[in-house]
């Protein structure tokens, strides 16, 4: 059988493509000012947290961005809250380590006003861990883990709005009510897509 020919694609608009290949390694974060960044008192014994959930979430973002160790986060945020002039302080490694456990992570989206167009969809995750440090140290027979991360995007503006991790054996059509059930009940869904399947 012969391999179809591989076409060949000729820039020809240079400076847009020089200044879109520029505009990759453009980066700016600012901070809101409105920015809840620091703990409400709950009304309860014993200590209350400094910072906001708010706060640690922006950090672990930040974490995971940039690919930093905790302490290092810790400095880089401060750095930036100091250039924003915010009279903040960044959470310290501890208290970020401490938090992440069992951090509420909040995913902010805009509310569809013409009703929503929900696309279902799934994709895997390796799950690394205790088998996998065993492997390269003392080389047993391996066998891979995944997890599969169920995803619903608002299809006109692309913004994730439910999500649910799973098993690998878990079809999007088994978690589908959890999914929808992590819409507001406010608003309108006019349609749900999966795997390509109208329903």
């Amino acid at each position: 059988m012969k391999k179809p020919t591989q076409k060949i694609y000729r820039t020809t608009n240079w400076p847009a493509y020089n200044r879109a290949l520029i505009n990759r390694g453009n980066i700016a974060i600012w901070f809101d000012p409105k920015t809840q960044w620091y703990a409400q008192s709950q009304g309860k014994h014993g200590r209350n947290q400094t910072y906001s959930d708010t706060a640690i979430q922006c950090c672990l973002m930040i974490k995971s961005l940039f690919k930093l160790s905790l302490r290092m986060v810790t400095g880089f945020v401060q750095s930036l809250i100091n250039l924003c002039g915010l009279n903040w302080a960044a959470p310290d490694y501890s208290t970020l380590c401490r938090r992440q456990k069992q951090i509420d992570i909040q995913i902010s989206y805009e509310k569809s006003c013409n009703g929503l167009h929900l696309l279902v969809d799934s994709t895997g995750l390796k799950f690394l861990g205790e088998g996998e440090w065993k492997r390269k140290k003392h080389q047993p027979e391996y066998r891979r883990q995944w997890r599969k991360l169920h995803i619903g995007i608002d299809a006109k503006t692309l913004q994730i709005r439910a999500i649910q991790l799973t098993t690998n054996n878990v079809s999007d059509s088994q978690v589908l009510g959890d999914l929808l059930n992590q819409i507001p009940q406010d608003e309108r869904i006019d349609s749900v897509y999966t795997d390509g399947a109208y329903d």
